[in-house]
């Protein structure tokens, strides 16, 4: 019997699910899984299937569910570690095999600690030919932030320390989904520039989200008032537009997958063309000329 490694202790889930919770009774800015939400709608919108059993798992609100139910869908079960229909931790999954036709997460998977292992989770959940459906922030989310956090602390303390979340690379993706065991599996990225006042203003907007540093192995002290001031000024220095306001980059990194079936499309084998490809480039100057 070989033991199997535990997966990597990357965030502070408890100290997640503190903030969120607070965040959800302060009213937090939605403006994000908004955007996300609608994303989903056109995305759902161009398959056409019914999904009658669908999950909507881990969103901290009913946008999701809404845009399923928008899709003209029935309304999916909800579950999430704050509520819903089943109070559900991504990283375990109360569910049997084969249970849903759909499966959408809607910006909850960039604070999972072991990514490939919730994938897996996933698939087994998903019934043949079911459809799973993501979206979490992408590696070039808030990139100014950090530039300025890192340069601020390294300035006045002589050294930086993670303040803000890495985030998943798009390229990544698609093996996950692969090794997760996906069929047809894709990845895409909406990306996007909002501007503020000053990074102040975007600091505040992320901690009315709950989206501020989980890491477990965060800096023990907070980040100092001069050094917080140092970063808005290299942040307004470097990153403002004529009229002072300053720019901040967000990804959202899409990804979706099928449970395998025989019906599904496979990928032609090695050596299985009927046509060389100089015949083909020749077949095709010929067409173009007559």
């Amino acid at each position: 019997m070989t033991n199997q490694p535990s997966p990597p202790h990357i965030f502070d889930r408890a100290l997640l699910r503190r903030r969120l919770r607070r965040a959800i009774a302060r009213g937090a800015p939605d403006f994000l899984v908004a955007r996300a939400a609608d994303d989903l709608l056109d995305r759902l919108l161009t398959v056409k299937r019914e999904f009658p059993r669908s999950l909507d798992l881990g969103a901290p609100a009913e946008h999701f569910a809404q845009a399923i139910v928008a899709s003209g869908r029935a309304a999916p079960l909800r579950a999430s570690r704050d509520g819903g229909d089943v109070i559900a931790d991504e990283e375990a999954l109360p569910f049997a095999p084969a249970s849903f036709d759909l499966v959408v997460c809607g910006m909850a998977l960039q604070w999972v600690n072991d990514l490939p292992g919730v994938l897996a989770q996933v698939r087994r959940i998903l019934a043949p030919d079911g459809l799973f459906l993501a979206c979490l922030p992408g590696g070039a989310s808030l990139v100014e932030l950090r530039v300025a956090l890192a340069q601020a602390e390294e300035e006045i303390t002589g050294g930086a320390s993670p303040r803000v979340s890495p985030f998943v690379d798009v390229r990544d993706m698609g093996g996950l989904l692969q090794r997760a065991g996906f069929a047809l599996p894709v990845s895409d990225v909406d990306s996007f520039t909002l501007r503020y006042d000053s990074a102040l203003g975007l600091m505040a907007d992320l901690r009315a989200m709950g989206a501020a540093n989980v890491l477990a192995k965060r800096a023990s002290k907070p980040l100092r008032r001069d050094v917080l001031a140092r970063a808005a000024q290299i942040y307004a220095e470097r990153f403002s537009d004529p009229d002072g306001r300053v720019r901040a980059s967000f990804e959202i990194v899409w990804i979706s997958g099928w449970a395998p079936h025989e019906s599904q499309q496979k990928p032609a084998k090695p050596g299985s063309a009927t046509m060389r490809l100089e015949e083909a480039m020749k077949a095709g100057r010929h067409s173009s000329e007559t």
